[in-house]
């Protein structure tokens, strides 16, 4: 018997189905940590942020530079790929980050941060603040989740557009339209509050005059160069984004209260790890967002055992994902399944919804 379709929509069948289920807003597993190694984990400080910002700025800064420099010639092409990975891929885990308020100790440090970073990533600030805010509530939770990147079966042609984020893109210009028009769609009603919807409607009339200011730029130069500076970097630089993304819920359990089963930990070399900013530590973070991302190393060694095995590369999970994803376009229920440390108990599947053959 074929299995009922999941709807995904935060408006329909399985939203009221999770709410019935009692795993909507629910509480989820946590690993055990000692309260005081927990607090001291939790500490925030300027220090870090303020030095990987200034290296990130100022490679932004050489990069465009060496890019108009070289306009025109092939000697560009290295100097724009470096900036397009900075500014539409690496502004990913800064808008994360500072969207979370641990980054920077200095609020309005992780708020500026934040609107230019989302900027950057072609993401409203207010909209994808209270839409990160319900994706760590209900992390893969079918009808709950906003941020479910790979719905089942999964769509392949989209995945491969958002490579240089030219779906993702589109529909962000979309909503900006909407928004500037002092509209919201309705699932988005459904989490951002009545007191912030003002902020959206403002920040996407001033997302659009700014890319009609880029565009009138272009046609008074003409030469497409403002635009390779400002905008068209979120789609040419933004394919680590995906890249980096993907690994973190692709292909894992849905509508389970354990994100040591819907979540990944990957091992990563120093220059992934600074350009996602430690968000590789996936688990660890769902599991304690508010622990900076600089300490989430040293969460990683605290409760590691606890945990399963981390992959020890993004190669490893692409190992894994690519094939589940596949196998999901003739198998929706399917997915690949975390192996918990001996003796440990994983939180229970839920039953209300699809039943995966794999369990």
């Amino acid at each position: 018997m074929t299995p009922t379709p999941r709807d995904y929509s935060l408006i329909g069948r399985d939203a009221a189905l999770a709410e019935a289920n009692g795993i909507a807003a629910a509480e989820w597993y946590s690993c055990p940590i000692e309260r005081k190694q927990l607090k001291e984990l939790m500490k925030r400080s300027d220090g870090p942020a303020l030095r990987d910002t200034a290296i990130w700025i100022a490679a932004l800064v050489l990069s465009a530079a060496g890019g108009i420099y070289f306009w025109g010639s092939l000697w560009a092409v290295p100097f724009f790929l470096v900036y397009g990975v900075l500014y539409g891929s690496s502004s990913d885990s800064r808008w994360h980050e500072a969207g979370h308020g641990t980054a920077f100790k200095t609020r309005w440090m992780n708020d500026v941060l934040y609107y230019v970073a989302s900027f950057m990533i072609l993401r409203e600030p207010t909209v994808w603040r209270w839409s990160h805010t319900r994706h760590h509530t209900d992390t893969i939770i079918v009808g709950r989740d906003p941020e479910i990147a790979v719905p089942r079966p999964p769509d392949v042609a989209a995945l491969l557009l958002n490579i240089f984020a030219l779906k993702s893109s589109v529909t962000t210009l979309k909503s900006l339209f909407i928004h500037a028009a002092g509209r919201l769609k309705p699932d988005e009603a459904t989490f951002i509050p009545e007191m912030e919807r003002w902020k959206v409607y403002v920040v996407a009339r001033i997302y659009l005059a700014i890319f009609a200011a880029v565009v009138a730029a272009c046609f008074w130069m003409g030469s497409i160069l403002p635009a390779m500076l400002v905008g068209l970097p979120s789609l040419y630089g933004g394919f680590m984004t995906i890249y980096f993304g993907l690994t973190q819920h692709a292909g894992l359990a849905e509508d389970v209260l354990d994100h040591r089963l819907n979540t990944r930990t990957i091992y990563m070399n120093p220059l992934f790890r600074f350009l996602y900013w430690n968000m590789n530590y996936h688990v660890e973070h769902h599991m304690f967002p508010m622990v900076p991302y600089h300490a989430l190393p040293r969460l990683h060694q605290a409760i590691k055992d606890d945990c399963p095995e981390p992959y020890p590369s993004t190669i490893a999970a692409y190992r894994e994902i690519i094939p589940t994803i596949l196998r999901q376009l003739r198998e929706p229920a399917y997915h690949a399944v975390r192996h918990l440390p001996d003796g440990k108990t994983p939180v229970p599947y839920n039953h209300g919804a699809i039943i995966n053959p794999a369990e």
